[in-house]
């Protein structure tokens, strides 16, 4: 031991030290602890460091914590140590961290209130629940009820739950689960739907029972055992309630927060409904007993809607309208009652005011009379030995004595109502076993504590005395099973407080003692307490401060109870006359309720059956005095009897028990109150429980799990063949102290901390094998990064010193070439600076002579120009008076043409300025340059001129002058005359200035013109260019408008696909949907035809019995049978009416009903299915009529007019022909001009009609040429038959006569052997020839009428090929212009432009592809109804011509040629003969009693089908409507009871299906449909069914298809259900990934494979079996999918259930388990080639769910990963499957809090159903896709074996 402690006490470990606040707090030990410390250093969980000190007298060291791994387990007594801080710490985990409100505690469950409405009751949980062990799942009061009704059908013994808890602890609740768990997994075993009257009595009581408390809104203030009864089927029959101990005094009064009754508040909450007027009710305010507590209303109740589900429940079990308002007619007296105000009249009396109003009220509704009322409240009759007087009673009694009635008349009502819910809850069914559930308060403890309590926490030592000793009985069962040395356990036994409490001279002795005394009082009782039991035991005890108290010490805890009001309470008391009021009311239902309990009288009128169980009250005896010692009985004596019929009860069945605990008193979801949930854990004995255990050995391993667990504690050596044996080896080595463990037969047991000490040297092996593993593993990284960098290191060098070597020759090469470089640069400079030089001294002198010789030659010029100015001044004022004249004449006509040049200037300028002229001057823009330039030139010619004159001039004056030199004195006289002129000279010189002035003018307005026109010609260029630009920009957008209409056409297209796909998918699963409702529906009907046949066996039972020697053979009918059924089945029907009549009257009403309306539905569905066939026989005789009418009529028809009309659709052919060609040109030429034009696919699909079309005229043409040639050679032989027969008038009157005349006239010839002439019609001998005549005729009408057709389709053709020629001509047109006007406006309007005509033309076409598109289907929408319609009647037709055949010229055949033909030998045309009263021979050897094995080993698949089609061949062959009709019923019918025998048989469903699908496949493919005999040779053509159509018949056999395959996934789903969770979940396919867990008291499956054990293999060789069956009986392949489809899918489901209730499942290793497990399914559908069937899909769910296991999930990140990956799974189950995550092994970690919260945010806005577990029972909607046969059916051999010898081959 010291050992032991010395190893678990050291540094790191973690121990429970006490808290005042938390109770119990977390440290670790800082230091190692050393034997003989007196105090341990520890540190809590924020970091302070404590020192803890030990006590020094027991040296007692504190609790050592679990192991993580433990932490959170399912079953507290797995848990290594077991104390009170481990279980307080396991409960708070579970319940905050794991929101899991359920756990084991041993043999009790363990709920915690949440406060909070979980997804955790539905029918897929309870459907989960059903059936399984309660170890495989987590803890849930279904799988307490599940144990319980298991145990009851396998022990046969009666069983019972207890369910106890304080209030608010939710025990109405769970109870309430329980009974729902029964009446759903059991049913009930009549139609009376017993199950919902059981649950239906919860409201009721709820409402008369149940009350807000300061600490639960709904508290039951009374206890109740409702006992539910079973018959030997286990099915629900009946229930009976039994109550203990109501709390009337609530009746009167309510403490603060608290309310009375549901039912007063209801009542209250309703007052304003109109039945409930005469009540006189309002506010609940407005009454004393309603509005003490001040708190009327319940957050979130309603208490109107309440009310109706109240009287909804009153109606269901049987208590009528009248009934519910006579109580509630009581119940507002009662409230009427308590507001009656009692005054004083003096001291020692009290009177009641006159015309009291509440009285009032309150006498009217319960029918007593005014004054009685008010006088017996206020006074009281007193009896003596020798008198009677009246007593006044005072204010105070009087309140009192009113308050007891009140509280007397609500306890009679409640009594009554709980009578008459029992019985309504009897059946007449004989109970057969019993479930009880026992809710009942648990212990109590208050400020102040009174009578009430006293006998709660009297009942709770009862129950907990009872509780004790099963839990002891059960451990000590345990060890004598595994043969382990028993040792007596010290258990805590409250025998002495019972004693205390009800012993002779015990508490209630004493209590009932003091009641009877005329003077007995509170005190004086208390006294006698004090001085019989205070010092005798030890017990009971006295208050210091108190003489009016006493303190009990219960199991619990101890409790001071108050002996205030305990006599009063025991006595209750009511006025004796106040009695006999209420029995002399008018009021029947008062009287009722103060009646002797045998008299009462039942609401419904039902008297109960005799059969059943037995009620456990007593009744009275018939004296009078039985009847006042009865009465005289105290409420202590009453309960303390109820209570021991109770313990008889419950220790006559084996108990369950489920304690409640109540988290917190605030009523917060998911809030954990430490001190509220320790202090409730000690009441209801969890503690005492875990206490019984750790006094033993309460950890228990099998040998194998112990060896799988520990294994790595062993060495090899260790480890022998026998694992018993090792185990024990192992075990001595590693555990010293022999005392903590023993062996068993087939288990180890531990004391209380071994497992934790084992786990800790199995942590620390794993531990040392780690750290060996990261040692090794860190080296070998690190020699491997070592070698890594050494090797770079290397290869950097190298390529460093490569780099360096050859920067050092770049380096000299560079210094080389520079030197050069410097060298030529150097001698380039100082060449360029030489050269620079000389060429400026050589400029510089060449500028100085040169400017030397300027300067000489200027001079020199200067002096030249001076003679010749003088020389020519000199001549010029010579002349000067010869040009005045010349000037003055010129300057005038220059002023004169000014004038005009500045006028005509003006008038061009005008003109230039408006655009006309601009386009004129544009155009002649060179003409006028070339005559300005021409008017220049000759004004340059005349200013020559003028010059010569000049010159002229100047010599003659220089002549003159030289001359006139001589004369000079004449001229100086002169002189002054000369002056004049020089004035005029100066007036010539500035006109010539002015002249030339004028001349620059001219020139520069010539400039001007010029640089203008060549301004123009350049602005013409640019916009030359810019217009070609344009155009090219316009030729791009063109194209690139042209390529965006080529992409939103594609997108169109690409839309218009994905939009057909989505709306295909959509359709497919609205199929889908309406598949599966329609399946579910044919299941319904199914299962109502077997609830008939069951009644129908019952009632032939029954007339069986009561008429002995009758015998009525079972038959069933199916849905869709006929008025043409067996014989026998009428006969039968006949004898057994009688019988029927009788034994029906026992039946449920409800559904005799439902029957009768069924059948009634049947008879008018059969009555339109024959009104429906008259109707199609009526048409087809019609049609028959009239198609002879026209044939009569077309045999009349003459040749020519046959050839005319050939020649005739000649011409029309050629004529379309031509039609056709021309179209198809103009078509040709338009699509060459648009070929660019959207819409040209439309023209292309348009010509390859019309090429198809051609053709086809070319064939009917042909076929008209062979047609007509035919009949010319026929022509011709009727002319040379005429030729040699009798004259034309025999033949003229013979083909006159009618058919029945020529019949008998060659009769008459034939008999006379007179040689008749030959019939008109008669071509040859035989008749052949007229018959190919008469062929080829209605070939002709048909041709010509197709050609007609074809003609009218064609026409409409080209007319609509015209119209989108014209169309798209217009549209050109409009483009055109369009362009033109688009060129004329700006860059920028004009591509908005195109692109708003693009957008628009666009659009267009958009809706007239839509338009064409919604036109075409609605086309072939119609061409398929047409198609449906003409195929029905070219049937009908078809057997009308195959009757027409015989025609009356063909009757005429026979006796006129009687030529011998020889006979042929027939063929076998498959089809089978048989005699109608061979039909139940056929069907019982080919159905009843065929054995499926042998068929399918040593037999062709489908044989049976087969056989059935080819005799109901042969029964349409001979046209026998009746015979068709009764086989193919008795063939269903016949299916159906085999199916009903053995549909438990995998074999027979399978070979039925397939042969059911096979048979209807058969009347698909010879069903003479076009769809279906696409696959036919043409011999099986000709098999093809001829008279009847069974289009009808054929969705019958379909809908039975369907039957028998839902019935096989049933019969497959009971096969792989049991093997599904051990293989797939439990059984280890990779030996040692997952560790054994602790478990406790409730042992999980183990996971190791033992004997009998399922495995995956077992699983896979299974599915193997189903898939060679049905390949054997010949399984269509597609439904062969559909079935594994169906297989993975209850896998996938049944396994992800599961793994969602089993937190024991929820691992890291548990996912690689199953991930494993779904690769070998994926790899068996791989093998079998059906990876395709979508069977892999099916198990997204379950592989999601294993990965979720395996990811990381820490951070957002991984939150993120885990998001995108599970899409299969929903919300719920991923915060489920991370709540119930639980780690293995020491090394895993835990799912954070604050994690799932993470998820939970992210995954918010997913749109699912929050349902958690998928739903096993979907099944998958089926098809039977069509598979034609290629066997024929004339080659079919019938075996001997079948005994079929009555079938004949035809």
């Amino acid at each position: 031991m010291n050992r032991e402690l010395e190893y678990m006490f050291v540094q790191c470990a973690r121990v429970w030290i006490p808290d005042a606040e938390e109770v119990w707090k977390s440290a670790e030990l800082t230091k190692d602890y050393k034997n003989g410390d007196a105090s341990l250093h520890l540190m809590l969980e924020d970091g302070t460091n404590i020192d803890h000190k030990l006590d020094p007298k027991t040296k007692n060291l504190p609790y050592l914590r679990n192991p993580d791994i433990l932490v959170g387990e399912n079953d507290l007594t797995a848990l290594s140590y077991l104390h009170e801080p481990a279980v307080l710490h396991n409960l708070k985990v579970r319940f905050i961290d794991s929101k899991l409100i359920y756990t084991y505690c041993g043999i009790v469950l363990v709920a915690i209130n949440p406060y909070e409405t979980l997804p955790i009751y539905g029918t897929d949980i309870i459907n989960a629940y059903s059936g399984q062990n309660m170890g495989d799942m987590d803890p849930h009061i279904f799988a307490v009820a599940e144990e319980a009704y298991k145990q009851m059908a396998r022990d046969e013994r009666n069983q019972s739950i207890i369910v106890s808890g304080e209030s608010g602890a939710g025990k109405t609740v769970s109870a309430k689960y329980a009974m729902r768990y029964f009446a759903t997994v059991s049913g009930s075993a009549s139609e009376a739907n017993v199950e919902d009257k059981v649950l239906a009595s919860n409201p009721i009581m709820e409402a008369i029972g149940n009350a807000k408390t300061t600490r639960n809104d709904n508290s039951s203030r009374f206890g109740k055992y409702i006992e539910i009864g079973f018959d030997t089927r286990y099915r629900i029959i009946g229930a009976n309630m039994r109550t203990y101990l109501l709390e009337k005094s609530r009746v009167v009064f309510q403490a603060d927060e608290e309310r009375n009754y549901h039912i007063f508040y209801q009542l209250c909450a309703s007052a304003h409904l109109p039945e409930f007027k005469n009540l006189r009710l309002s506010s609940a305010n407005d009454f004393l007993y309603t509005r003490q507590g001040r708190s009327p209303v319940i957050d979130g109740v309603d208490d109107t809607k309440e009310l109706c589900t109240t009287r909804n429940a009153f109606t269901l079990l049987g208590i009528n309208e009248s009934y519910q308002m006579g109580l509630f007619q009581v119940l507002a007296a009662i409230l009427h009652l308590g507001n009656v105000e009692i005054k004083d009249r003096d001291s020692d009396s009290s009177l009641i005011p006159p015309n009291n109003r509440h009285l009032t009220a309150f006498c009217e509704l319960v029918g007593v009379t005014y004054q009685d009322m008010a006088q017996w409240l206020c006074h009281r009759k007193l009896k003596t030995a020798t008198e009677t007087y009246v007593k006044p009673l005072p204010r105070l009694q009087a309140t009192n004595a009113r308050d007891a009635l009140s509280k007397h008349i609500y306890a009679k009502l409640f009594n009554w109502i709980v009578e008459h819910v029992n019985k309504a809850l009897i059946t007449n069914v004989k109970q057969h076993s019993f479930i009880g559930v026992l809710d009942i308060y648990g212990f109590e403890t208050f400020e102040i504590n009174s009578f009430e309590q006293f006998c709660i926490n009297y009942a709770n030592e009862k129950l907990q005395q009872q509780f004790n000793m099963h839990v002891f009985k059960l451990e000590q069962e345990e060890y004598m099973k595994e043969q382990i040395p028993w040792t007596l356990i010290d258990f805590y036994d409250n025998q002495p407080c019972i004693n205390l409490i009800e012993a002779k001279m015990g508490i209630l002795d004493l209590l009932d003692e003091e009641c009877k005394m005329p003077k007995g009082s509170d005190d004086s009782w208390a006294q006698k307490l004090y001085n019989t039991h205070l010092k005798t035991c030890s017990l009971f005890e006295k208050p210091r401060m108190s003489n009016r108290a006493f303190i009990i010490q219960h199991f619990a805890d101890k409790v001071e109870y108050q002996c205030d009001g305990f006599l009063e309470k025991n006595k209750d008391t009511v006025n004796e006359e106040q009695i006999n009021v209420m029995k002399a009311s008018k009021f029947d239902l008062l009287v009722e309720l103060f009646q002797d309990e045998e008299k009462a009288t039942s609401p419904t009128g039902q008297v109960p059956g005799t059969g059943g169980r037995t009620r456990l009250s007593i009744k009275p005896d018939k004296g009078r005095d039985t009847k006042s010692k009865e009465h005289k009985k105290t409420v202590g004596c009453q309960f303390r009897n109820s209570l021991q019929m109770l313990m008889e009860t419950l220790n006559a069945t084996t108990p369950h028990y489920v304690r409640c605990i109540k988290p917190n008193d605030f009523k917060l979801a998911f809030s954990f109150d430490p001190k509220r949930a320790v202090q409730q854990l000690r009441a209801c004995g969890v503690l005492e429980t875990i206490r019984i255990s750790a006094a033993g050995f309460p950890s228990r391993w099998t040998y194998q799990e112990f060896f799988s667990r520990y294994r790595v504690l062993m060495k090899q050596k260790d480890v022998l063949p026998d694992k018993k044996l090792t185990c024990r080896n192992v075990l001595e080595k590693l555990v010293q102290d022999q005392d903590k463990y023993q062996f068993g037969k087939t288990k180890i047991f531990f004391r209380a901390g071994q497992v934790a000490y084992l786990e800790k040297l199995r942590a620390d092996k794993l531990r040392a094998a780690c750290i060996r593993i990261q040692k090794t593993i860190r080296c070998w990284l690190a020699r491997k990064k070592y070698l890594r960098k050494r090797c770079a290191a290397i290869t950097i060098q190298r390529f460093t010193r490569g780099y360096q070597a050859r920067c050092l020759a770049k380096f000299m090469r560079r210094t080389q070439a520079a030197t050069i470089i410097q060298k030529y640069q150097r001698m380039y400079v100082e060449k360029r600076r030489y050269r620079q030089k000389q060429a400026a001294a050589l400029a510089m002198q060449t500028i100085l002579r040169a400017y030397m010789a300027r300067q000489k030659y200027q001079a020199l010029l200067r002096e030249a120009k001076a003679v010749i100015i003088q020389k020519r001044i000199r001549g010029w004022l010579a002349r000067c008076w010869y040009k005045r004249c010349l000037h003055s004449i010129v300057y005038l006509q220059c002023c004169i043409r000014r004038m005009r040049a500045k006028r005509e200037l003006k008038k061009l300028k005008i003109e230039a300025r408006s655009v006309e002229h601009f386009k004129k001057l544009n155009k002649g823009m060179e003409n006028k340059i070339m005559q300005l330039q021409r008017k220049i030139d000759e004004q340059s010619k005349e200013n020559r001129t003028i010059n010569d004159r000049l010159v002229g001039l100047e010599s003659s004056y220089t002549a003159e002058s030289e001359r006139m030199r001589g004369e000079l004195g004449r001229l100086r006289g002169v002189e002054e005359d000369a002056k004049n002129k020089a004035n005029q000279v100066s007036s010539l010189l500035e006109e010539l200035e002015r002249l030339k002035k004028e001349l620059s003018a001219t020139q520069q307005e010539k400039k001007t013109i010029e640089d203008w026109a060549q301004k123009y010609r350049d602005e013409m260029e640019k916009m030359v260019s810019e217009l070609k630009d344009q155009n090219g920009l316009l030729k791009k957008e063109k194209d690139d408008l042209n390529r965006s209409i080529q992409e939103q056409s594609q997108q169109m297209t690409e839309k218009m696909t994905r939009a057909i796909a989505q709306e295909t998918q959509q359709l497919e699963t609205d199929l889908n949907e309406e598949r599966s409702r329609y399946q579910n529906l044919l299941t319904e009907h199914l299962r109502l035809e077997e609830k008939y046949d069951d009644l129908k066996e019952e009632m032939a039972l029954s007339s069986n019995v009561s008429k002995p020697g009758h015998k009525r053979t079972d038959s069933t009918h199916s849905s869709n049978e006929s008025e043409y059924t067996y014989n026998s089945e009428y006969a039968e029907l006949e004898d057994g009416s009688r019988a029927r009549e009788d034994v029906t009257r026992g039946i449920d009403t409800s559904l005799t009903l439902k029957l009768q309306k069924r059948l009634t539905e049947l008879e008018q569905e059969k009555q339109s299915l024959r009104n429906e066939l008259e109707n199609k026989e009526e048409q087809f005789q019609r049609a028959r009529a009239r198609d002879d009418e026209e044939f009569k009529k077309a045999r009349g028809a003459e040749l020519e007019y046959e050839s005319l009309k050939r020649q005739e659709l000649e011409s029309e052919n050629k004529k379309l022909k031509h039609d056709l060609a021309e179209m198809r040109q103009s078509l040709l030429g338009n699509a060459a001009t648009g070929a660019g034009a959207p819409g040209s696919p439309a023209y292309k699909v348009l010509l390859d009609q019309l090429n198809a079309s051609c053709e086809e005229l070319e064939v009917r043409k042909e076929e008209v040429l062979i047609l007509r040639s035919q009949l010319v050679s026929q022509k011709e032989a009727m002319h040379h038959k005429e030729t040699m027969t009798e004259p034309s008038v025999y033949a003229a009157d013979v083909s006159k006569l009618k058919d029945a005349e020529v019949k008998q006239a060659y009769v008459g010839l034939k008999d006379t052997n007179r040689s008749a002439a030959p019939d008109f019609h008669k071509l040859n001998e035989d008749g052949e020839l007229w018959l190919v005549n008469q062929g080829l005729k209605e070939t002709i009408r048909l041709l010509e009428q197709q050609l007609q057709t074809q003609r009218r389709t064609y026409d409409n053709e080209v007319e609509a090929l015209r119209g989108e020629l014209q169309n798209v001509k217009e549209e050109n047109n409009r483009q055109q212009q369009l362009l033109a006007q688009n060129l004329q406006l700006p860059p920028e309007a004009r591509i908005e432009a195109s692109l708003q005509h693009e957008i628009t033309r666009l659009t267009n076409e958009n809706l007239d592809l839509m338009e064409q598109l919604e036109k075409q289907d609605r086309t072939i929408r119609k061409l398929k109804k047409q198609l449906k319609v003409y195929s029905k009647r070219i049937g009908e037709m078809g057997a009308g011509q195959t009757e027409g055949q015989t025609s009356p010229g063909q009757m005429v055949d026979e006796p006129i040629h009687p030529v011998n033909i020889p006979r042929r030998e027939k063929d076998f045309q498959g089809m089978l003969e048989y005699k109608k009263e061979d039909e139940l021979k056929l069907v019982k050897n080919l159905i009843l009693e065929l054995k499926p094995r042998g068929v399918a080993v040593n037999l062709i698949p489908g044989l049976p089908a087969y056989i059935l089609f080819m005799c109901l061949r042969h029964a349409d062959y001979v046209n026998d409507d009746q015979k068709v009709r009764t086989l193919l019923t008795s063939t269903i019918n016949s299916i159906k009871k085999i199916l009903k025998k053995r549909g438990d048989d995998f074999e027979t469903v399978s070979f039925w299906l397939a042969n059911t699908c096979r048979f209807l496949h058969c009347l698909k493919q010879y069903s003479g449909d076009e769809q279906f005999m696409k696959h036919n040779t043409s011999r099986q053509n000709e098999h093809c069914l001829s008279n009847f159509d069974l289009a009808e018949y054929r969705q019958v056999i379909s809908d039975l298809a369907i039957q028998i395959y839902q019935q096989l996934i049933k019969c497959m789903e009971n096969i792989l259900q049991p093997m599904i969770v051990s293989g797939m979940l439990e059984h280890e396919t990779i030996q040692g990934v997952s560790g054994v867990k602790p478990t406790g008291l409730r042992k999980r499956t183990s996971s190791i494979a033992d004997e009998g054990t399922y495995t995956l293999d077992s699983i896979l060789r299974q599915l193997s079996a189903f898939h060679s069956t049905m390949c054997q009986h010949g399984t269509d392949p597609e439904l062969i999918k559909q079935v594994v489809k169906q297989q993975f899918y209850i896998i996938g489901a049944v396994t992800l259930n599961n793994l969602l209730l089993r937190k024991d499942m929820c691992s890291w290793s548990k996912g690689m388990q199953i991930r494993y497990n779904v690769s070998q399914l994926e790899e068996w559908l791989r093998d079998k080639g059906l990876m395709t069937c979508g069977a892999k899909e099916t198990l997204e769910p379950l592989i999601q769910a294993a990965q979720l296991l395996q990811v990381k999930k820490k951070t957002d990140e991984d939150a993120e990963a885990i998001c995108s990956m599970c899409l299969a799974l929903t919300t719920a189950q991923i915060v489920k499957v991370l709540n119930l995550y639980t780690p293995v092994n020491e090394f895993e970690e835990r799912v954070s809090v604050a994690f799932i919260r993470t998820i939970q945010t992210r995954l918010r806005d997913r749109c699912e159903s929050p349902q958690l577990l998928m739903d096993t029972k979907m099944i998958y909607p089926v098809t039977f896709p069509f598979n034609p046969s290629s066997l024929a059916l004339e080659t079919i051999q019938i075996p001997g074996s079948l005994n079929l010898a009555f079938l004949t081959r035809v």
